[in-house]
């Protein structure tokens, strides 16, 4: 599942930065995304993900999910289960 999707199933705002412009992978966005009173810069490609603040990447939703909102692997499955 792309980032965007996943962001989107778990009701997040984020917003793409138009000026972005990839080095490597043409296919990578930067995305500024809200959470809990603050801001988080990802660069993503497809599923793929990186937290260029926090220096930490990942793949996949649940990644995604565990990251973003600081729970453990059951939690971010169950969190994702519910939402689908």
């Amino acid at each position: 599942m792309p980032v965007s999707d996943t962001l989107d199933l778990l009701g997040v705002y984020w917003k793409r930065d138009p000026d972005f412009r990839p080095m490597k992978d043409k296919a990578t966005v930067r995305l500024n995304v809200s959470i809990g009173g603050g801001g988080v810069e990802l660069l993503a490609t497809g599923p793929k993900w990186y937290d260029t603040r926090a220096e930490k990447g990942g793949g996949g939703a649940i990644d995604l999910t565990m990251h973003l909102l600081r729970l453990d692997f059951v939690s971010a499955v169950k969190r994702l289960e519910g939402l689908q």
